[in-house]
């Protein structure tokens, strides 16, 4: 395999030496790959690999049979692990990002934040036609078009309520106010801003998440709403607030973990997620290492429970952020990155209480990664989503920038689940070129990225392509690839994205 990975190694350096374009086929001569052999050539931003464990965490190739040996892995590629092509791409939107965030309805209308800086009011814009063309959807402001209903937004955040379809806009206001606004058609038309209660300052990394209500809890709604913020002080922690009657009005925030645990150790959180059995989650370093908080009132009152005091927490920008996710049947799954720079992965079927062991998810080559987001679909499938820096394609390079990474698992549960990587830009168009951007707040990135699954099981990941300076939304996906809802098939192809879509200059 060693062999191979030197021929490719030396083909792409030639091709790139003779002005050749990455895009152009090549001859690739490839050792007998087995269930890894598909009706047409594998990009080289697609790996086929087992996660790292605690004791060896690096990445196992799985398309090397002495690699699986040598890691005492049982190769099972049948059932939900059967391998499937995979190809990944992105989509320009032709607007600027701050954080960006997206959330899609179950008519398949994909919707991204946009950001215009104070006083014009961030809008949500809308792709109907699978990332391909985008359009300004709003709040539009009650006076003029221009500027959006609520006046200003330092992170603008846009949410799908899963049960209900609703989209919901959540904006922060120099640090010290919040606001909700709501759309039951799409974007079409918005509720006005209801203001959120908030009695703490700073105001900040807001996030909302939506469950039925669980049992013994009454409301005047089909969902409860619960949003938690940072307080600027780690000692004080996250708060959180939930609404029982749709959003119209909240509760007053209270600690978003147990009292027993003040003071907490971190006051910043990942974007919290609800669970078809009422519990909801954020997640949170806990004062041992990675954690998740869980509430089963609606927000009302949390618990916490660490994952691991095996594997820190990167001690840098993203020190705080542990993302959450909830599949289908109830199970939470977490990732978050390492004290090795590294993105860890581990899962809980029984509501956080226990936890299964860590695993690092990163592709192979990956040496450096930041911006951890997770989305779960069926029971067991699995999208984390990351940025990454790599010496993948040149073995003599410290950097190849920066790229959008997509690991999935389609059978998350096994012992060495079968992980399919993607990066969505090719290395010759890096995301970003800074040296730190996965240890600071990067670009249009900020604090984080965010990553979501369609019905028909196709995942997509908000990102920002900083390299030209302009920041813009990008939209990465998969243009081939297995489906992460509904019966383990391919998903319907797109058509290729990249640099040429890219429409800000």
């Amino acid at each position: 395999m060693a062999k191979v990975a030197q021929l490719l190694s030396l083909l792409m350096l030639s091709s790139m030496a003779t002005g050749c374009m990455w895009w152009e086929d090549e001859e690739v001569i490839e050792e007998d790959r087995g269930a890894f052999e598909f009706d047409q050539q594998v990009p080289i931003t697609t790996w086929y690999h087992y996660p790292g464990t605690i004791a060896e965490p690096w990445a196992v190739d799985a398309t090397s049979a002495d690699a699986v040996s040598a890691a005492n892995i049982t190769a099972d590629l049948s059932g939900n692990s059967t391998p499937y092509f995979a190809n990944a791409t992105y989509y320009g939107t032709g607007s600027d990002t701050f954080e960006p965030t997206i959330g899609v309805t179950s008519s398949g209308a994909i919707f991204f934040t946009q950001w215009n800086g104070l006083g014009d009011g961030t809008h949500i814009i809308r792709s109907r036609d699978k990332g391909q063309t985008w359009e300004d959807v709003g709040p539009f402001g009650q006076i003029d078009e221009d500027s959006g209903q609520t006046p200003n937004s330092n992170d603008p955040y846009i949410y799908v309520d899963k049960f209900t379809d609703r989209l919901v806009k959540f904006d922060m206001h120099a640090l010290a106010a919040m606001f909700v606004e709501y759309s039951d058609n799409d974007g079409e038309t918005w509720s006005i801003p209801y203001p959120v209660e908030g009695y703490y300052v700073t105001q900040d990394h807001q996030s909302i998440a939506s469950m039925p209500p669980p049992p013994g809890v009454t409301a005047f709604h089909d969902v409860i709403y619960v949003y938690c913020i940072n307080t600027g002080s780690p000692a004080l922690g996250p708060q959180c607030s939930r609404s029982l009657n749709g959003g119209l009005s909240w509760d007053i925030q209270r600690l978003g973990y147990p009292s027993s645990s003040f003071p907490q150790c971190s006051g910043l959180h990942g974007h919290v997620a609800g669970g078809i059995d009422g519990a909801v989650y954020r997640g949170n370093p806990s004062c041992e290492g990675p954690a998740v908080y869980r509430s089963l009132d609606g927000g009302y009152s949390w618990s916490e429970h660490t994952i691991t005091t095996e594997i820190g927490m990167q001690d840098g920008w993203h020190s705080h952020e542990v993302a959450t996710a909830v599949d289908d049947g109830g199970n939470v799954h977490a990732t978050w990155i390492g004290d090795d720079l590294m993105p860890w992965y581990a899962n809980s079927q029984d509501q956080g209480e226990t936890w299964g062991p860590p695993m690092m998810v990163a592709a192979p080559g990956v040496n450096e990664t930041g911006f951890p987001t997770i989305f779960a679909g069926a029971e067991g499938r699995v999208v984390v989503g990351y940025i990454g820096e790599s010496s993948n394609y040149d073995e003599n390079a410290s950097t190849g920038g920066w790229s959008g990474y997509m690991a999935i698992m389609t059978d998350a549960f096994a012992e060495r689940p079968l992980i399919t990587s993607v990066a969505v830009n090719h290395p010759e168009d890096p995301l970003d070129t800074g040296p730190d951007c996965g240890n600071i707040r990067c670009g249009g990135f900020g604090d984080f990225i965010d990553v979501e699954v369609d019905d028909e099981g196709r995942p997509w990941i908000a990102l920002a392509h900083n390299a030209a300076g302009f920041e813009e939304a990008v939209i990465g996906t998969l243009t081939e690839g297995p489906a992460l809802y509904g019966d383990l098939s391919y998903l319907e192809p797109l058509p290729p994205g990249g640099n040429s879509t890219l429409l800000l200059s």
